[in-house]
Parts: C-alpha cells; structure tokens; sequence
C-alpha cells in the first residue's frame, strides 16, 4: 500500500485493465500479463481437407466390403433346394487294443503315430509260463500217442490169439463128431476162444481210452497255443496309433489298455440339422464333406445314422418357437473302398461341412460334384 493513499482508496475493489478474449485466436497472439490462458489450437473445427479425407476413406471401405461379398458369392454360390449342410469334425472310429489275460509287456513294436496294417503285430506280453506249460502239455502228447500205439499193437495182438483159439475150437469140434475128441476138450477150448474174444474187447477199449487221452493233451496244447497267440497284441484294422498308454515292464490286468487307434476304414462326420430338415433326411441318402484343408475337394459320403431323438432340448416341448430348437444328430461315412490304401492322408479332427441330398430329385452344385480319384 501506498504512503500517499487514503483509507477509501483501499477499500475498493481492484479492476482487470487488460481482459483477454474469451475465444482465442490462432492468428492473434496470446497477451502477456494477468488473465486467462489462450484456448489450445486443436478445438478448431476440421477443415475441409480432411473432411474429404474421412470420406475417401469410407468410399473405399464400401467398395472393398462390397467386392469382397461378390467374390464371396462366385466362390459360396447358394445351395439349389433340397440340399441341407451342417458343420462338424472328420472323425475315425477308435480301438483299444487291449490284454486279454493279466501280465507284463515284455516288447513294444509300435509307437504314437505309426500307420499299422490290419494284422501287424504291435506288441507281446511275457509268456514265460504259458510257454513252459505249452511244452508239458507237448510231452503228455507224446506219452499218449505212445500208449495209443500200444494199445493198437495189443488189439492186434488179441485179433491173432481169438483166430487161434476159434481155429483149436472148430477143430475140437470136428473130431468130437468123428469120436476122436471128448466134449471136455471141446468144451476147453470153447473157454479158450470166449477168453481171447473178451481180451480183444478190452484191448479194443484201451485203445479208445488212449485216443481219448491224447485227444485231451492235445486240447491243452491248443489251449496253451491261443493263449501264447493272445498275448501277442496285433491291430485289428489298418489305422494309426493315437496313443501308447503302456510302456515296457508294466503289469497289466485282463482287459488293460496298451494302445488306442484309429480305424481308418470306419471314417465319419456327425452334424445337427433342426426338425424338419432332418425329418427329409434318409438312411443312405448321399452326402459331400468338405474339409476346411481341402476347400475344393467334395468327398463323397452316404447317410448311415440318424437320430431317434433330439438333442440339447426338453424331452417334452409344446410350443412350435420350441420345436424349431430340437436337432437331431445325423452321421455320414466315407465309403470305405474310398479309404482303402488311403489311410495315410486320414486325420481325425479337420473341421469341414457336411452337405446332405433332403430331396432324392435334386443334383449336386459344380463345386460339389465330386470324383471317383478324389
């Protein structure tokens, strides 16, 4: 405060004598001093340069979308009537190759990955015991073959001695009606020939109870033979193994799991259509799979399954809004003399669509043709 000021001069209120615009100005300087700060450039309204920049941009967006659908629609034609699709997974059926008796893997011969021929062996359980008993029931085969051929060689035997006595029988008799025999020989050598008859007999049975125990032994050897060839794991089918879940060493129950694979024979794709289409599908109307990999190649197929009931909804449904959600499971498969010789170029798991004929009456699209070399 100043010496030379009165008390009234304090008392009034001070005045801004430079007040800045309340719009600033791009061309005009901010003022130095007290007062507020010049507004930032960038609340100017957009110039007309990049007005028509925006729009260029959003001309050439439409165009580009607008192309993209008509090359969409040369490459997606739709579907003539009475063709239904659906999308779904390229599936193969799988196999457990499993033990049949309790024991432990002695050799691995497959692995993950491999493609395995129908027949081929894959692995083989330790059949050590199997093996020793296999040769105990071998030898009780000797032994019984060896009885069998005595007890024919007995029954020859016996043949000759009941010739003999029916020879000395007829003989007595003769000289018993000439008077130069008594009936006490006769009657000896009658006792002669009934003896070596009922030798013959009992040889004769021996022979049978032999065949009969050489027949048993040879049953066990058979039994020991099977059991020997069913602890040698073999692949059913031609396919690829998808996994090894034993290894070498491990102890296995009857029935244990050593591998799981994929019968390339049995190739499949399950898709949902609503109620009434699949209620025009039938048992063995054809069918096209496209794969995704393969976008060009329409793979022939043919219904196998359908549905008997619907799936993902109430069992009950009363309203038609609740009708229209029921989907029924339907399955295509690959004809598998298709598959034959193919089973290297099969995975499991490609997604694709699957086209079905509703109508018998109606053709297959050029795209979906298909070839016999496909």
């Amino acid at each position: 405060m100043n010496e030379n000021s009165s008390p009234e001069d304090t008392k009034r209120p001070a005045t801004i004598e430079h007040a800045p615009p309340l719009v600033a100005n791009a061309n005009v300087p901010a003022q130095s001093g007290a007062g507020l700060p010049a507004l930032p450039s960038t609340f100017q309204l957009p110039s007309r340069r990049r007005w028509l920049r925006v729009a260029l941009a959003l001309a050439v967006l439409v165009v580009g979308a607008g192309a993209s659908y008509y090359w969409w629609q040369r490459l997606h034609p739709p579907l003539p009537p009475g063709i239904a699709f659906g999308n779904g997974r390229l599936e193969a059926d799988e196999i457990n190759i499993d033990t049949k008796y309790a024991g432990r893997i002695a050799e691995m011969l497959a692995d993950e990955g491999d493609l395995v021929a129908a027949g081929q062996v894959v692995a083989r359980m330790d059949t050590q015991d199997l093996a020793a008993s296999l040769k105990k029931s071998q030898a009780q085969v000797r032994q019984a073959q060896r009885a069998v051929d005595e007890a024919n060689a007995n029954v020859t035997q016996q043949k000759t001695q009941v010739v003999l006595a029916q020879q000395e029988f007829d003989r007595a008799t003769t000289l018993l009606k000439k008077g130069f025999q008594t009936q006490e020989v006769v009657d000896q050598r009658q006792q002669q020939l009934n003896g070596a008859i009922a030798a013959l007999e009992a040889a004769t049975a021996r022979v049978t109870e032999s065949e009969h125990a050489l027949e048993a032994a040879t049953h066990d050897v058979e039994l020991y033979t099977v059991e020997i060839a069913d602890n040698t794991l073999v692949a059913p089918h031609e396919g690829r193994i998808q996994y090894r879940i034993a290894n070498i060493g491990e102890v296995l129950p009857a029935g244990g799991k050593v591998f799981a694979m994929l019968d390339t024979s049995y190739v499949y794709m399950d898709i949902y259509l609503p109620t009434e289409t699949a209620g025009k599908v039938r048992f063995g109307a054809d069918a096209r799979i496209v794969l995704d990999a393969y976008p060009k190649v329409a793979i022939p197929a043919k219904v196998s399954f359908i549905a008997s009931q619907a799936q993902f909804t109430p069992k009950i449904v009363e309203t038609r809004s609740e009708r229209d959600k029921l989907m029924f499971r339907i399955r295509v498969r690959i004809d598998p003399e298709r598959l034959r010789g193919r089973a290297d170029i099969v995975r499991s798991g490609l997604p694709g669509v699957t086209y079905v004929l509703t109508d018998p009456a109606a053709t297959w699209p050029a795209s979906l043709q298909g070839t016999s070399g496909q």
